[in-house]
């Protein structure tokens, strides 16, 4: 792609969410959404492959269909109490349907079905920028509005948890097990989102530091599927002893950093007396962690004297940084001693 359109399309997306973050009126958050989405499809499809374009109509076709819902939903809320104001949202049945919208924009179940389909046609940059910097503005919407619906956000929740860990037991792509752990990820965050707007956001900003990882271990070694993460020790045996610990870290296992959200989430759901809220999402933790050891147990524990079960690919000089590799490889394993330090930062 010429870099003077990719830098335009970059600053697009950039614009599209500051947008999104800076209104108080709902025309203009919508606007920054659909400009979010527009900058995007470009860089999709830009490879012209049959995969990335139908992963790119679908992803327009739900992105329209979200922002279609929102703009309905704002409207009606206008006409019934007189009010653009984003957070002066007071009619129930807006509120729940800008709640839906929003969810259909980030891929929460069950109006998650595009997002596995969407990924798996991508590249692993565009499907990191989508997986990470495309859930921001709809997330500063959620923020913002506060659902008065407990109800409907820990239903979402529940329901995201257990259908991003069930989801991805029997994938073998990589790129659909990276969405199904975004959609349990998303769960853990809406369930506590009324009750401790913070914790979400540490669970978003470490979910984004355990993503940015892992896409880029696969882009490093070239990977797609699981086959291909089985000869990756020829080619980075220092990468290949540690990418376990990133997959683990993105399970939530201590002593790594994903393991911070997860114990804050319980802790505040037990605070808030949805005990059986907590055991349940507790419980679709581990269906997650299922997937992530097999990926650990297929990098880690099939190396040579083992038999292969993937081809060894050619071994060319890979050409990617590796430093933002190393910067954020380091903050997923050893974060979670900074806990105490980073909850008082994050608590208003």
């Amino acid at each position: 792609m010429n870099p003077y359109i990719l830098a335009i399309l970059l600053f697009g997306l950039g614009l599209g969410t500051t947008i999104t973050f800076a209104s108080s009126h709902w025309l203009l958050a919508w606007m920054g959404l659909e400009m979010n989405t527009l900058a995007i499809i470009p860089l999709m499809a830009q490879h012209h492959h049959p995969r990335a374009v139908e992963a790119t109509t679908k992803y327009f076709l739900t992105q329209a269909a979200a922002a279609a819902t929102l703009l309905f939903a704002s409207i009606t809320n206008a006409w019934l109490t007189g009010q653009w104001e984003i957070q002066q949202i007071t009619h129930p049945l807006p509120t729940t349907m800008i709640t839906l919208a929003l969810a259909l924009k980030i891929g929460l179940a069950p109006l998650h079905a595009w997002l596995p389909e969407v990924l798996q046609g991508l590249d692993l940059t565009t499907g990191l920028i989508l997986s990470t910097w495309q859930k921001l503005a709809p997330f500063a919407l959620i923020l913002q509005i506060q659902p008065s619906n407990s109800t409907t956000l820990i239903i979402l929740g529940l329901a995201s948890t257990l259908i991003g860990g069930w989801g991805g037991l029997n994938q073998t792509q990589l790129r659909k097990i990276l969405a199904y752990s975004s959609i349990a990820h998303l769960g853990w965050m809406i369930l506590v989102l009324q009750f401790s707007p913070s914790i979400t956001l540490l669970t978003l900003l470490t979910y984004f530091i355990m993503t940015f990882s892992t896409f880029l271990v696969f882009k490093l070694n070239k990977s797609t599927n699981i086959n291909t993460l089985v000869t990756s020790w020829a080619k980075a045996p220092a990468l290949t002893a540690l990418t376990p610990l990133i997959l683990l870290s993105l399970g939530g296992l201590p002593p790594l950093t994903g393991f911070m959200p997860k114990w804050l989430i319980f802790q505040e759901l037990t605070k808030q007396g949805l005990a059986l809220t907590a055991t349940l999402a507790a419980l679709s933790a581990l269906l997650s962690l299922y997937f992530y050891l097999r990926l650990s147990y297929a990098m880690a524990l099939t190396i040579s004297p083992n038999n292969l079960t993937g081809t060894t690919p050619w071994r060319l000089p890979s050409t990617q940084l590796t430093y933002p590799l190393a910067t954020s490889t380091a903050m997923t394993i050893c974060l979670l001693p900074l806990t105490p330090a980073i909850s008082a930062l994050l608590t208003p």
